[in-house]
């Protein structure tokens, strides 16, 4: 009988990732290890060991099997992941070296060993919406243009060169596939490393060109921009301020006026609204609309003004937040996604339909809120299972919110089953809440036997 191929972990390195890959595009060829070894001149065990994450390939071999199987550059593009994976393993540093310098993000539920636990003191960390209207203020009133290169350290290795920048572009693009399929919990050290080691030597350059320079900044933007967002996943909101802020400095830097509002309204605004300060959601939006009135895409202005209707609804203000939807939607339906710049393209209308639903939701709309969830559910990727929780998780709400508890329920235990695949603290916040919703029916059986079904599958939600 033939061995069960062994089940890959995609987000336990950036080696698992890639060996997952090449069995995904050998598989959709119909190609055994053996032959596809044969048509790339090595051997059938070096393919099972690197699809097995046990040895790393070579470039030859990440070029070899990119032409072979057709994957136009797929895999190509996950060499320089790789290459610096395997540095950072070869010169590893000893467990007594200190501390790093960027906090931790901690997966929901870690209890690390010893007396003290980090998780709880980086989930401590406040946040201060008091020193978000100086921020805004900042960015609103700073200076057009980039700022002046910084001239690299003496012992930087040279400038930054376009391959350079290539690369790490790409990185920052599969650590974000990563987050949204597997949630922070067990990406974050992944991203920490990378910006410890590669962004931060990057940043120490010198630029190649000015051009360069401005796009080192962005991206070290969305590196920072992903460090905030995955701080929220694992409940740490104080340190996810500062990254958001922090990024907000860089795109700053980068004379990316476009981005600087997207990062204020979509990135800080939202977390004023998560950490229930919708007064301060909508003052970072609407200074993000005035800030790049000139430079905001239809895309952008949608997210934005999609920001602001997410706020009036928290407050009950149903009349602003309807208006403010329907210029979302008018807007949307005007961008082309050629013409949008590459961090605003997800902004689909399946993305607008999730702050329709939640909008309609905090209004007490339940029939609007399950039929903009059925277009967002409908038109997700599956590989996004942290969104998919969320939103499943959401429609149990609002079918509890009906009364159809039945509905509900099971409904409910999808979302469960979603928020089990990932290590996401918003997933298990959101099973909590369903939860709580159906406590008004806690004597009927189906509400029990869900109580006992998450109990089971997630224990973190449990109530």
């Amino acid at each position: 009988m033939a061995q069960a191929p062994r089940t890959l972990q995609p987000s336990a390195s950036e080696r698992h990732f890639f060996g997952a890959e090449l069995r995904r595009l050998r598989e959709q060829a119909n190609l055994s290890q053996a032959r596809l070894g044969a048509k790339i001149r090595f051997s059938a065990d070096l393919v099972r060991r690197v699809e097995t994450a046990d040895r790393f390939p070579s470039r030859q071999f990440v070029e070899a099997c990119d032409t072979a199987l057709a994957a136009g550059g797929a895999l190509l593009r996950l060499l320089p992941l790789l290459e610096t994976k395997r540095g950072l393993e070869r010169n590893m540093r000893p467990a007594s070296s200190p501390a790093d310098p960027v906090s931790p993000v901690i997966p929901p539920n870690a209890a690390p060993p010893g007396s003290t636990e980090p998780g709880d003191l980086v989930r401590r960390v406040p946040f201060q919406p008091g020193v978000l209207d100086r921020a805004a203020l900042d960015w609103l009133n700073a200076d057009r243009g980039p700022s002046r290169p910084t001239p690299g350290r003496r012992d930087a290795a040279g400038p930054v060169s376009e391959d350079e920048l290539a690369s790490a572009e790409t990185a920052l693009t599969v650590f974000r596939q990563l987050d949204h399929t597997h949630g922070a919990g067990r990406v974050h050290a992944q991203v920490q490393r990378y910006i410890e080691g590669e962004l931060n030597r990057l940043l120490a350059a010198t630029p190649a060109s000015e051009s360069i320079g401005r796009r080192l900044h962005t991206l070290a933007a969305g590196f920072f921009e992903l460090c905030g967002y995955q701080a929220v996943d694992t409940g740490a909101h104080g340190l996810a301020q500062r990254r958001y802020l922090r990024a907000l400095r860089l795109s700053q830097a980068a004379d990316d006026r476009s981005y600087g509002g997207y990062l204020l309204a979509v990135n800080i605004g939202h977390l004023a609204l998560h950490c229930n300060h919708p007064e301060a959601g909508i003052r970072m939006a609407v200074t993000a609309l005035t800030g790049c009135e000139e430079q905001a895409t239809p895309a952008l202005r949608a997210a934005l003004h999609a920001v602001v209707a997410r706020a009036h609804a928290r407050l009950g203000h149903e009349a602003d937040s309807v208006a403010h939807l329907s210029v979302a939607e008018k807007q949307l339906a005007r961008s082309r996604p050629e013409d949008e710049p590459e961090w605003i393209r997800y902004f689909t209308p399946a993305y607008l339909a999730d702050e329709l639903a939640h909008s309609f939701h905090d209004l007490g709309r339940p029939q609007q809120t399950q039929h903009h969830l059925g277009d967002a559910l409908t038109s997700l990727s599956p590989s996004h299972v942290r969104r998919l929780a969320i939103d499943t998780a959401l429609l149990a709400s609002s079918l509890a919110a009906a009364g159809r508890i039945d509905e509900a329920c099971a409904t409910g235990r999808e979302a469960v089953d979603h928020a089990a695949r990932t290590a996401s603290h918003r997933c298990v916040q959101r099973i909590v809440d369903v939860q709580v919703d159906l406590d008004p029916y806690r004597g009927e059986p189906e509400v029990r036997e869900f109580g006992d079904y998450v109990r089971h599958q997630l224990p973190a939600a449990a109530v």
